[in-house]
C-alpha cells in the first residue's frame, strides 16, 4: 500500500518523534531530583545510551515506549498497515534491548526499566509511587528494576 504523504511530509512527521527527553521521562527526572538524585543524560559511554545514569549508585534507568519497544499492554498495537515492516521493527528493538541489558550487566551496571504504560493509560500508577519506587531501587542492591502499569 503506498504512502498517503510525500516522502517529505513522511519525513517531517517521523522528526517529531522523539527519542530523548520525552514527557514520561522528564517526569521521572524531575521527580528524582526533587529526592535530591543527581545523573547524568543519555551517556554515549554505556550500551543503548541509558535515558538516566547514576554513575554513584552505577544504575541505569531506561523510560520505555510501550508501543517502541513492543511491550505486553494495551498501549502497544500494530498498526493495520503495513504489518510485516512494524513487526520486524518492533522484534528487532526487542532484539535490541536485550543485547543491551546483557551488556550493561556484564559492565557491572544494575539497570531499571520504566514503561510508559505504568505513566499513562488505563493501567497508569501513581507518579509519586513510581518515583518512590525507583528511589528505593538506587538505594538497594538490588540488580534489576522493572516498573509496569497494573494488570
Amino acid at each position: 500500500m503506498p504512502d498517503i504523504v510525500s516522502p517529505e511530509v513522511r519525513s517531517q512527521i517521523m522528526a517529531r518523534i522523539r527519542g530523548a527527553n520525552t514527557k514520561p521521562e522528564m517526569i521521572l527526572r524531575r521527580g528524582l531530583h526533587a529526592l535530591g538524585f543527581r545523573f547524568r543524560l543519555h551517556s554515549r559511554h554505556l550500551p543503548g545510551r541509558p535515558d538516566i545514569v547514576f554513575p554513584r549508585f552505577r544504575a541505569v534507568l531506561f523510560v520505555h515506549g510501550c508501543f517502541w519497544h513492543g511491550h505486553d499492554c494495551h498501549l502497544h498495537r500494530l498498526p493495520t498497515t503495513r504489518q510485516d515492516f512494524w513487526a520486524a521493527k518492533i522484534e528487532a528493538n526487542r532484539c535490541r534491548d536485550a543485547r543491551v541489558s546483557e551488556a550493561i550487566g556484564a559492565l557491572g551496571w544494575r539497570q531499571g526499566i520504566v514503561w510508559e504504560c505504568s505513566m499513562r493509560g488505563r493501567s497508569r500508577l501513581d507518579l509519586e509511587d513510581i518515583i518512590v519506587r525507583c528511589a528505593a531501587w538506587l538505594r538497594s542492591d538490588i540488580p534489576h528494576l522493572e516498573i509496569r502499569g497494573r494488570e
